[in-house]
């Protein structure tokens, strides 16, 4: 064996050619030595091949902080947060495993950490990842390949074993045990090779992998310009007609707990009403925008006290207009959405419905009231931007083959656009109006992911493509009634790849046991009818391109 260091060559002759580990000098080189005689080390020369590498950072410290820095435990409100949810986490390997089931690509989530690098994560890519097994006094590591992708999830193989999947395991491409070929050489680490009957791999072939570092990117990918104590305005949850003002409590992989600036405390101290959302949902508003686009917002109710609770002792500042995702522009002169115009449209009660609608009035920087035809009342109104795929043409449900939810006294049988417009009086809004722009999105029925719940917005759950009908996904909870079912955006922020909370620490929902009613969002008590659920008078989703 022949190498280079220090601009000398070397030459040598491993006593166990089929077990070796690569450590580093201090220039950088790499260093085979046999684990049965660490006292024979081989100074190698810097590879001449390159390995495809994952294009991450040396993640260990960064991510293993950010974990940290989320707590150990769970909030008051029970939601389980940081390595204690990791710890209890849905195990999706196994599922995916015994079932078959294919999971939706990180590059259908536009949102999420890595998105932009992930087009150079393909299966065959070489990585370096921790040796559980391993039974030595420091951690080691050793190269795999990526067998195929599931989400964040990839099953992978260690190398030497080539066409024998017995030792195949799964691991989270996004977590502190994975680094990028290169990354043992850099920090120091050894390269060991599993002791589970590993068939040998020739020394020469390590060389071909040793080779450059990964760039940082998951890290950045993981800071959030959202901070406790910032003031927002959100959706009333109790009046969904309405904002009101609430205060950032936690950040979450860009989940944001909010807490009602005037809510009031419970005996223990904390609030009695928060609401969780995405930092780009269109139900989160800079402070102010209530005002500027002429949408009711609640007067704060001075006579409540919250300044005992830690969160509004640290208020420092409201939130600015650039933190938010910006809505796309619309004209609204020239012919734009005018009052008593028809459309269909979700419910956001009933986020599985799309119902007969009609516009109610016409706000400011393209925002609309729209209510649901047979509910009359303001307090029914929800806000949508004139851009939201949750506000649909006349006549969509019908071309997609979707129930169409009508008022009552209406029968789907007889019902026809033209005749419920000459019988109301009114107009259909002009197609041309409606963001129903649909690229190629990636998502397929029967693909796995993980997503909000939006009628308890604080869980996220194992969820299933059911069908896709142009920008819209319908996601089935799995192990839930079909009547639980909800409509959103392919591009909604409450949609994730497989294994996003285990990166973000966030407790993943796991499906319901056969036989059980649904869980209320503290994991005790049943709601367990759509009913009770529906009756909820607050909502959390990407359907109310607005504020509701």
């Amino acid at each position: 064996f022949t190498s280079r260091c220090n601009g000398q060559e070397v030459t040598g002759q491993p006593s166990h050619p089929h077990t070796c580990a690569v450590t580093t000098l201090t220039d950088g080189f790499s260093v085979v030595g046999c684990i049965d005689c660490a006292t024979c080390p081989l100074q190698g020369k810097p590879p001449t091949k390159k390995a495809k590498v994952l294009h991450k950072a040396a993640w260990s410290s960064k991510i293993g902080t950010f974990l940290y820095s989320q707590g150990v435990g769970q909030l008051l409100n029970g939601t389980m947060t940081g390595q204690d949810a990791v710890a209890t986490g849905f195990d999706w390997d196994t599922y995916l495993t015994e079932n078959g089931f294919d999971a939706a690509p990180v590059t259908c989530f536009r949102h999420v950490p890595l998105y932009s690098q992930w087009d150079d994560v393909t299966v065959g890519l070489k990585v370096e990842v921790l040796d559980s097994d391993a039974v030595l006094p420091s951690k080691v590591y050793w190269i795999a390949s990526i067998i195929c992708l599931a989400g964040y999830k990839a099953l992978l193989r260690y190398e030497g074993f080539e066409d024998d999947s017995s030792h195949d395991f799964w691991c989270n491409l996004g977590t502190v045990d994975i680094h990028p070929i290169g990354w043992c050489a850099v920090n120091g680490k050894l390269l060991v090779p599993p002791q589970c009957e590993w068939p040998g791999l020739p020394c020469r072939r390590l060389w071909e992998y040793t080779s450059a570092s990964g760039c940082q990117c998951m890290a950045e990918s993981m800071k959030y310009p959202f901070r406790q104590g910032m003031h927002v305005e959100v959706v009333d949850r109790t009046l969904v007609s309405r904002t009101r003002t609430a205060v950032v409590d936690t950040v979450i992989g860009g989940r944001l707990r909010l807490l009602y600036e005037d809510a009031g405390l419970e005996a223990g101290g904390e609030a009695l009403s928060d609401f969780w959302c995405h930092m780009w949902s269109p139900l989160l508003h800079p402070v102010g925008w209530s005002c500027k686009v002429g949408h009711v917002i609640k007067s704060s109710d001075k006579r409540v006290d919250m300044s005992s609770h830690p969160t509004f002792r640290k208020i420092y500042c409201d939130s600015v207009p650039h933190l938010f995702k910006k809505v796309r522009t619309v004209y609204m002169e020239g012919g734009f959405f005018q009052e008593g115009m028809k459309l269909e449209a979700i419910d956001p009660l009933n986020l599985g419905n799309i119902c007969v609608a009609t516009v109610r009035k016409v706000l400011l920087d393209g925002y609309l009231m729209v209510g649901l035809d047979g509910v009359e009342t303001e307090d029914g109104w929800f806000c949508y931007h004139a851009s939201s795929h949750a506000i649909l043409p006349v006549g969509f449900c019908e071309k997609n083959q979707i129930p169409l939810t009508l008022p009552a006294g209406y029968d789907r049988v007889t019902f026809t656009w033209p005749k419920y417009l000459e019988e109301t009086g009114a107009i259909a809004a002009p197609a041309r109006l409606f963001n129903t722009d649909c690229p190629g999105h990636g998502f397929a029925p029967g693909m796995k992911l993980e997503a909000v719940d939006l009628m308890e917005p604080r869980l996220v759950c194992v969820a299933t493509v059911r069908r896709c009908a142009g920008r819209l996904l319908l996601l089935h909870f799995d192990g839930w009634e079909p009547e639980f079912d909800q409509w959103v955006d392919y591009q909604s922020p409450d949609i994730y790849p497989v294994g996003w909370c285990e990166i973000t620490g966030y407790q993943l929902q796991p499906p319901i046991a056969s036989g059980k009613g649904r869980t209320s969002a503290g994991g005790e008590g049943k709601v367990g009818t759509p009913l009770q659920l529906f009756q909820l008078k607050y909502i959390h989703t990407e359907c109310v391109s607005g504020c509701g």
